[in-house]
């Protein structure tokens, strides 16, 4: 302990260097905030002033030879070198300097040491204890209180520290934490409040919408509208437009409310009224119109580790807890973090969490090089499991907000590492998680360069859902959330992705299986769907024999109550392989095209088709099929329609010209519908065409038959536009594993030495068919040479060419 207060001139560099090790890493902080309140304190200009030195704060306390405008440092807080050493100004008490022990510190003889740091503060200065038994939140909420009344950050690179009963520490300033560890508690989250809150230091604003003002809203703000002139005024805000008397996103299930969502936009305003976000809705009213100021410049938050306890909270209060951080302040930075439970803990909460990291009404937000938890729900003992969701990553009304570099994985008990709702923009970039989850309404989903663990992508909203050089894990790699309609109204894109399921499970890599509910909404299966350089990687389930499906949808296209379904204008399919089992892959069933909602109409008149939707399958490796009859409608690769004619709603239904390039094992199922179809470089085992009005075209393709059961006719081919072959080659049916040239007559279109049926230019007969022929002494006719070569459909089935 020093005999006697010390003096000596002071200086700014001086003021530094005697409040040891922390003034080091102070005067050394890259991103230093402003020396207002120093420069106040201390004028540099003026006469030399004497600074007093202590060793701790309790003997500073205790000095009696202190007076009103002293400068004291000390060595640190309770310990010299523990990191709390600080400068102070000693002053009288009186309504505005009132001790609370941490930045102003009651002295014995009647004054008060008043902290004056204008550079940044750590928690030692407040006098956090960190022994484990503590609630340091007190004393780091009382830091950041002082950081963000005098607009400095927080630099602590280092220490740990407990929080238990402190929540709502608020940030409004840069935050330094380096190798600073945190352990929550979690007896004691809060329902209300995280541990730590983001802040929005601007207040937002309500829009008075009169008449005038929403009549101009209304005309403005709909899908397409890219500028509001009359919100140039809130530039740098982020608005929020809602009917709550229009409600929509019903959620189907007993266990849910029906009051679902108010219909609601978000969007942010640039100069001159330019709008970031596309609108969505349209609206016939608005309840309320909320304006958020976004702040001009970033808030980072760096570094940091925190431990979690997995308790249960001890208040007996059901629902969402929240317990690490919330956002609520736009233009936000948060990375270098990892988030864990304490070493011998697990995590064995009874009550869901709302999101260690939770987003409310920002925009322009980034998470970044954070390892986050997802928690457990479904424990193996039906009493040990959360009711609800729980979740390590939550939002909602979220725009512009990107996901970097994170890592979140578990098993199959725990649940979603994301839960958000209204979640526009949504970026996710090089990440690992079990799960990326939009409950109601995603407007833009971008995933690129991503490992998704047992819970996969589910979503459904519209907009973009691109997603590029993925790997998922599981059977599915986007399920579109049943309980809101499996909706995705916009483009759907997978590009250069790998999807690795896990047992002997049905596979689906898009499944939109909505039920027969009504959402409120629109309800279908995209604008367009985008399938490209996709691999099926079955090394962790070779031994799988269940079929694959690219696209799984709703048998139904209209709801009981009539709603319409929509489906997408075009569909595609390329370049797809299977990898670790020999069976491909099966593209869609579409059993009920008659009452789908497209946006164009087709046009039908018999004599002419305009389709208006395209399939294509181009490159797919597709399954081996072997259909127990040639009718089979259940051993097919793609199903269109049924065995019974049904009519259509009008010319918007669904109307698709389809085409297959390069692959092998085609079974098709064309039946009682309106659509064309083009073949070309493949093989093609089945097309069943019952009652089609369209076309068939086939160019450059190898027929062979392949079934279990030998039927009167392989191919029903009879279309009402003309069915076509050019360049083909017909070869021995294959009958319960066994060729039998005998039944090339039974094809359907053509009979040895007899009637050809339908267009053909340059058909050929396969060499085992040939050699068949010549072997019972027979020789193809010089006739039925000619029609092979050349027949028109207009020409009797038996005349000569």
């Amino acid at each position: 302990m020093f005999q006697q207060p010390a003096k000596r001139n002071f200086t700014r560099r001086s003021a530094l260097a005697g409040i040891g090790a922390s003034g080091a890493v102070l005067a050394g902080y890259a991103g230093r905030a402003l020396a207002a309140e120093t420069s106040a304190v201390i004028d540099e200009s003026g006469p030399a002033a004497c600074v007093a030195r202590y060793s701790t704060v309790g003997e500073l306390k205790a000095s009696p030879a202190l007076r009103d405008g002293t400068l004291v440092d000390t060595a640190g807080f309770h310990a010299p070198g523990d990191g709390g050493g600080a400068l102070y100004r000693v002053r009288n008490l009186d309504e505005d300097t009132r001790p609370n022990g941490a930045d102003v510190i009651a002295l014995d003889n009647g004054l008060a040491a008043v902290l004056v740091e204008g550079e940044a503060v750590n928690y030692k200065m407040f006098g956090a204890v960190g022994d484990g038994r503590h609630d340091d939140g007190v004393e780091i909420k009382l830091a950041h209180q002082y950081a963000g009344k005098h607009r400095i950050p927080i630099v602590n690179p280092s220490g740990e520290f407990w929080i238990k009963r402190t929540h709502n520490i608020p940030i409004t300033t840069n935050v330094h934490w380096g190798q600073t560890t945190f352990h929550i508690d979690e007896r004691y989250n809060s329902k209300r409040h995280a541990h730590f809150a983001v802040l929005n230091d601007q207040p937002s604003q309500t829009l008075a919408l009169d008449e005038e003002t929403k009549a101009a809203l209304l005309e403005r703000i709909k899908p397409g509208v890219q500028i509001i002139p009359e919100l140039a005024a809130y530039a740098g805000h982020l608005i929020s437009v809602v009917d709550a008397n229009d409600r929509i996103g019903i959620r189907a299930g007993a266990r849910y409310s029906k009051a679902g969502w108010a219909r609601e936009e978000l969007f942010y305003v640039e100069e001159e009224g330019r709008m970031v976000g596309d609108i969505a809705w349209e609206f016939k009213d608005f309840t309320s119109a909320t304006a958020i100021p976004c702040n001009d410049n970033y808030l980072v938050i760096e570094g940091g580790g925190f431990y979690v306890s997995g308790d249960t909270p001890e208040d007996g209060s059901r629902g969402y807890h929240m317990l690490g951080i919330s956002v609520e302040r736009s233009r936000t930075i948060i990375r270098q973090q990892w988030v864990g439970l304490e070493p011998g803990k697990r995590d064995v909460s009874l009550e869901p969490r709302g999101g260690f990291y939770r987003f409310d009404r920002v925009y322009d937000v980034i998470l970044e090089n954070i390892r986050a938890m997802p928690w457990e729900k479904t424990r193996p003992k039906p009493a040990e499991s959360v009711e609800h969701g729980t979740y390590g990553i939550s939002g909602a009304r979220m725009l512009n907000c990107t996901f970097r570099n994170l890592t979140a994985e578990a098993g199959p008990v725990a649940w979603g590492v994301f839960g958000t709702n209204l979640n526009k923009n949504f970026r996710v970039e090089n990440c690992r998680l079990n799960r990326i989850d939009v409950h109601f309404h995603c407007w833009n989903l971008y995933v690129s360069n991503c490992t998704l663990g047992f819970k996969g992508i589910t979503v459904t909203g519209g907009g973009d859902l691109f997603v590029e050089n993925t790997v998922r894990h599981g059977n599915s790699f986007i399920s579109f959330r049943q309980d809101y309609g499996a909706k995705w109204d916009g483009r759907i894109r997978l590009r250069g992705c790998t999807l690795k399921p896990g047992g002997n499970h049905t596979v689906s890599v898009l499944a939109c299986r909505p039920g027969n509910f009504n959402h409120q909404y629109p309800v279908g299966f995209g604008r367009s769907v985008t399938i490209e350089d996709l691999v099926i990687d079955y090394s962790a389930a070779p031994k799988s024999t269940s079929a694959c499906w690219l696209m799984d949808v709703a048998p139904f296209s209209k709801t009981d109550d009539g709603a319409r379904l929509f489906f997408a204008h075009r569909v595609e399919f390329r370049n797809i392989r299977v990898e670790g089992r020999a069976r491909g892959v099966r593209l869609i069933r579409v059993p009920d095209p008659y009452g789908y909602e497209l946006p164009n109409e087709f046009v039908y008149d018999g004599s002419r088709m305009k389709p208006n939707c395209a399939v294509i399958c181009d490159g797919v490796q597709l399954e081996a099929l072997t259909p127990r009859t040639a009718d089979d409608a259940q051993e097919v690769h793609l199903l269109l329609g049924g065995k019974t004619a049904v009519g259509y709603a009008d010319s918007q239904a669904l109307c698709p010209k389809i085409r297959f390039s390069d692959c092998e094992n085609v079974s098709l199922y064309l039946g009682n519908c309106i659509a064309g179809a083009l073949l070309e470089r493949c093989t093609v085992n089945m097309v069943t065409a019952p009652g089609l009005k369209g076309e068939l075209v086939f160019s450059d393709c190898r027929f062979q038959p392949d079934v279990i059961e030998a039927p009167a006719v392989f191919y029903t081919v009879e279309s009402t536009l003309g069915t076509r072959f050019t360049n083909c080659t017909i070869h021995a049916p294959i009958v319960a594993g066994k060729s039998d040239p005998e039944m090339v007559n039974r094809t359907g279109f053509l009979e040895i030495n007899g009637a050809v049926r339908h267009y053909h230019l340059n058909t050929a007969l396969g060499n085992e068919v040939v050699n068949h022929i010549r072997s019972q002494g027979m020789e193809f006719s010089p006739d039925f040479i000619a029609k092979l070569r050349s027949h028109h459909a207009l020409q009797a089935p038996g005349a000569s060419s």
